[in-house]
């Protein structure tokens, strides 16, 4: 269908996970997609499978926690294509053991706001520079319905609640300018960092209490191409009344 022809995307995390999906995903559709992450033979593997099926793509290693770096991922976009039409901050990291608020590691919380919280603000300013100059745009950022109620890891929870935070705030600011920031909050995913955690450092409390609460038994969970459709949405312009929302995506799981 070509839902996004001729568009400029940038996805963070796109090694693996949700960020691979949503580049293949994308680039099917007809955008120039570029991917950015910390492990380059990671990108490049996503990378060589978009040209195989005949897509444009372009590698940018970055490390988002660093502001500099972040500029220079739209920097690169900007060289390679000429402009930036949509942001998705997709990167991030999981806290240890799902600790909670009384038990939170220091070591922790720095680590996921500096990626998490930081890595998307650095992000969303590097491309509004861009943006506003064209007025146009589409923000989407990948938060998690731990951020929307709580469920998780205090390090966790409070760097995507930030996200949510910051994805109203610069949907109100940049209204005027034709841009549009939303955030999507996928319950329990499928992914590579999901399925890599460490098990026996699990708050089991705050694992049983999240468990009280969220329906998996019923529920399925999400596969990463199940979240690349609903950015996929929002990154095409069917969505373009729509800004400053936070759509929870999660079969129901937490209603």
């Amino acid at each position: 269908m070509k839902r996004l022809e001729g568009k400029v995307v940038v996805i963070t995390g796109g090694n693996s996970g949700v960020g691979a999906a949503t580049a293949k995903l994308f680039a099917k559709e007809g955008a120039s997609v570029v991917i950015s992450a910390r492990r380059v033979s990671a990108l490049e593997e996503v990378a060589n499978e978009i040209k195989a099926e005949g897509g444009k793509v372009l590698c940018v290693p970055t490390d988002i926690s660093n502001p500099e770096a972040c500029e220079n991922l739209i920097n690169e976009t900007i060289k390679e294509f000429s402009k930036i039409d949509v942001l998705v901050n997709n990167a991030g990291v999981l806290d240890t053991g799902l600790k909670a608020i009384n038990k939170f590691l220091d070591e922790d919380l720095d680590r996921v706001i500096d990626i998490n919280q930081k890595g998307t603000m650095y992000c969303i300013r590097a491309a509004l520079n861009k943006m506003i100059e064209a007025q146009s745009g589409s923000i989407i950022n990948v938060a998690s319905v731990a951020g929307y109620n709580g469920g998780g890891g205090a390090a966790y929870v409070s760097s995507k609640a930030a996200i949510i935070g910051i994805t109203k705030h610069t949907a109100l600011r940049t209204a005027a300018s034709h841009i549009r920031c939303n955030a999507v909050c996928p319950g329990n995913i499928l992914t590579p960092m999901t399925s890599n955690m460490d098990y026996s450092s699990m708050d089991m409390e705050m694992f049983q209490q999240m468990g009280a609460h969220t329906d998996l038994k019923n529920c399925p969970s999400c596969k990463a191409e199940d979240v690349a459709n609903v950015l996929l949405f929002f990154a095409s312009d069917e969505s373009k009344p729509i800004t400053g929302q936070v759509m929870v995506c999660d079969f129901g799981a937490n209603l």
